[in-house]
């Protein structure tokens, strides 16, 4: 297959939905010789809210160290290639094409197809095999305990805040849910965690010391370092990437924490695409209280045009409640993706004393509207929306995805 045929093939097994489980996963990594390489670090992710930004500057930093390091993220903005990184260089497209025809080979042998993430994680860790990579980041597509990730035996564990979303598939209550995110730990292998909630943090103990792994929380942000993400919320972030890189026992020093820091890039999260224009994936209640305080912090007293749109499994109104008072006005579309919930839906769901909204067909039309004012505008509510945007406002082929 070329690229375009190999994509189009690994696209259509998101018909397959969603499959929590590390049997399919294991079978794939053992088959197509997919395991990390003896003496690679592996840096597991897990978390609710701020996993990729903590992998991106782990990423970063191990990247201004001189190591080799690969990095896999999900979902991506434009391009599936963005999920998989050596050095911060995308997977090639040839690459990519090779491998996954051997994997579609290998996936028509076997009785319960494999699913499009399945697939996605095994693909990324051959390549970073292949590029014989010193250190991998891994961020966790969904919970913890069932990801496909969770296949991959890691070095060190890391929590980012835990919260309330996936409830369809991860459980109801926060402990619940803590409980799935625990699934990452490793036997002795030590477990870094960003503050919790107390009832999240109780399973947390509970589980490192049923797993005897080593549990630090860490109780400051880290001051004094330039990060090149804005929100005062990154700082917490890089302290907790910089603690797993400790962890990892491989050589650091200030002025590489100091580069990478200062050099990280995490599209989509409060990223100013231009001035009076500020992207940002906040689709849970969580990231939105964080998407609202880093807007009063970056625009003092202006309310923004709001183009919104999200996913019917998201609490939708939960999130609007903290993002309507932000803004001035709301344009509401919905998102390119078969999981989008109808700008209808988006409008129920808006608080009684919202500002006023308009309803669009899509994101095009929406965000046309919103820049005839003079108001900043800001575009959040789905990574999927995000990525819509970015593709629009850079002039590339927007990839649609599901998952």
């Amino acid at each position: 297959m070329n690229y375009r045929e190999a994509l189009d093939w690994l696209f259509s097994t998101q018909m397959f939905g969603i499959k929590l489980g590390l049997e399919g996963s294991h079978r794939l990594l053992r088959e197509f010789l997919a395991y990390p390489a003896h003496g690679v670090r592996v840096i597991h992710v897990a978390g609710t809210n701020g996993k990729g930004s903590t992998c991106a500057m782990i990423d970063s930093i191990a990247n201004s160290c001189g190591w080799r390091s690969g990095l896999f993220t999900s979902p991506h903005l434009i391009d599936f290639r963005e999920r998989i990184k050596v050095s911060g260089q995308e997977i090639p497209e040839d690459a990519c094409a090779a491998m996954l025809t051997t994997l579609r080979g290998i996936c028509e042998r076997i009785e319960t197809h494999p699913t499009f993430f399945e697939i996605t994680v095994t693909l990324a860790m051959r390549w970073f095999r292949e590029c014989q990579c010193e250190l991998i980041v891994l961020e966790t597509g969904m919970g913890g305990r069932l990801d496909a990730t969770t296949a991959v035996p890691a070095d060190v564990c890391v929590l980012t805040p835990i919260g309330l979303d996936h409830m369809q598939w991860l459980g109801d209550t926060l402990e619940a849910i803590a409980t799935e995110k625990a699934g990452i730990f490793v036997a002795g292998k030590p477990v870094i965690s960003a503050p919790q909630q107390p009832s999240a943090r109780f399973v947390l103990e509970m589980e490192s010391n049923k797993m005897r792994s080593p549990l630090e929380f860490i109780d400051s942000p880290l001051l004094g370092y330039s990060i090149a993400l804005p929100g005062e919320h990154q700082q917490w972030n890089a302290a907790l990437a910089v603690a797993a890189l400790y962890r990892t026992q491989l050589p650091l020093n200030t002025d590489c924490v100091r580069h990478g820091l200062a050099n990280v890039s995490w599209p989509g999260r409060f990223e100013k695409f231009r001035s009076d224009l500020v992207l940002d994936g906040a689709h849970n209640p969580q990231a939105a209280a964080v998407l609202a305080q880093t807007w009063h912090t970056e625009f003092p007293r202006k309310k923004p045009s709001l183009v919104f749109s999200a996913v019917s499994a998201k609490d939708i109104t939960g999130i609007l409640e903290i993002l309507a008072p932000l803004a001035s006005r709301i344009f509401l579309c919905p998102v390119a993706t078969p999981r989008a919930a109808p700008a209808t839906e988006l409008a129920a769901c808006l608080p009684a004393d919202a500002p006023s909204h308009e309803i669009f067909p899509d994101f095009e039309a929406a965000f046309a509207a919103a820049q005839q004012s003079d108001e900043p505008i800001l575009i959040t509510g789905s990574l999927f929306l995000v990525g819509e945007a970015r593709a629009f406002l850079t002039s590339q082929t927007f990839q649609p995805s599901s998952q």
